[in-house]
């Protein structure tokens, strides 16, 4: 890409941009310069290392080098950028939500949370104030709007980045006004556009997949960091198997998730998993593999995005229970406010607060929270 170093008038519009200071957020902001849209850069500082309880050093978008990365480069392109700080929001709702649903014996899906709650709203709120049509995102996924009018995200290109799964909780109201310039590229592609910018640092940047918050990835750290007695409350309940055998005693029931199989610290003669987290009596269920095994789940917390409702059941949707997971056919069949699912084949270590999200294809249908 040709850097063009003068503010243009807008051709296309107004639009503000999340930068991060990482690679995918800032290729989209120049991109979409190029592209002729008045581009606005926006970092948003979501939390910091004191409020994690982290002794590391400090790293990853949050940080003073990425926000320094992300303005370096809005001066370079010649659009302004500015600093959002919304810590207490995010603290207050992410964070929060975040131990809550472990003492609650459930695994949150904060990134998620972010997306829907703090981040669109943010953006769209500054949008509104900087006179912004639009907003946009290095997320990589793929938006258009339906026949029936409705704005669809579908997946990325590039599958192995496809971001689409912690997308299905922002509203068809913010949709309509956002833009993912990145769907339709590998994140190959992308860390070549970086280069031909003559951006060598940024087209090298490492990317992280810990949770913003726990950048050292120790959330048992993090928990008894929030919540000061936390060992005190929970320490010494009963590991039971699936007929109510103690076969040992845990450490808290909030350090353990469902199919979780190292760090039990207790010695079988064959595999045992987690397999029912029980918080009420701090009680912590083990059994083997096939006891993970459901051919069912309910959703709750539904929102709908190709369809404004499915009431009727549908099949040949692929369900994805974790980001990662390839997903299973399935059908879905709404119930009121929540979603039943039925697998075609059993899946397994189905985790209550994480999320589910069905796709039509590449079209994502909507999602939920595991109950």
């Amino acid at each position: 890409m040709k850097a063009l170093k003068t503010r243009i008038m807008s051709k296309r519009g107004r639009i503000l941009v999340a930068m991060s200071g990482g690679v995918d957020s800032s290729v989209a902001a120049v991109m979409l310069h190029e592209q002729g849209y008045e581009v606005i850069g926006l970092t948003m500082k979501t939390w910091d290392y004191a409020t994690s309880g982290s002794s590391s050093k400090e790293t990853g978008c949050c940080s003073l080098d990425s926000i320094n990365d992300a303005r370096t480069l809005a001066v370079n392109y010649g659009f302004p950028h500015y600093i959002l700080d919304i810590r207490d929001e995010f603290g207050d709702y992410v964070i929060d939500n975040f131990v809550d649903e472990y003492l609650a014996g459930r695994t949150p899906n904060p990134c998620v949370l972010c997306n829907t709650h703090i981040k669109w709203e943010a953006l769209l709120k500054r949008a509104n104030k900087l006179d912004c049509e639009f907003i946009a995102t290095g997320h990589y996924a793929n938006i258009r709007q339906h026949t029936n009018g409705r704005h669809v995200i579908s997946k990325g290109l590039d599958e192995n980045k496809d971001q689409s799964y912690v997308l299905w909780g922002v509203s068809q109201e913010n949709l309509a006004r956002t833009q993912f310039p990145l769907g339709s590229f590998a994140k190959s592609e992308i860390r070549q556009m970086a280069l031909d910018m003559g951006q060598e640092e940024l087209a090298k940047k490492s990317e992280s997949y810990e949770i913003c918050f726990v950048p050292d990835n120790d959330y048992r750290s993090f928990l008894k960091h929030k919540v000061g007695d936390l060992e005190d409350r929970v320490a010494g309940g009963n590991f039971i198997t699936s007929d109510g055998m103690v076969v040992g005693q845990h450490k808290g029931y909030p350090f353990y998730t469902i199919g979780q199989r190292k760090g039990l610290g207790i010695a079988f003669g064959e595999p045992m998993f987690v397999t029912q987290i029980m918080p009420e009596s701090n009680t912590v269920m083990l059994g083997r593999a096939e006891e993970l095994e459901r051919s069912e789940a309910m959703v709750r917390n539904l929102n709908l995005i190709k369809y404004e409702s499915i009431l009727e059941p549908m099949d040949n949707v692929i369900t994805k229970i974790r980001y990662k997971d390839a997903g299973m056919l399935s059908t879905i069949v709404q119930e009121k406010d929540k979603m039943r699912v039925v697998f075609d084949h059993n899946v397994s270590a189905i985790a209550p607060g994480q999320s589910a999200v069905f796709y039509e294809g590449n079209d994502l249908l909507g999602g939920g929270f595991l109950i």
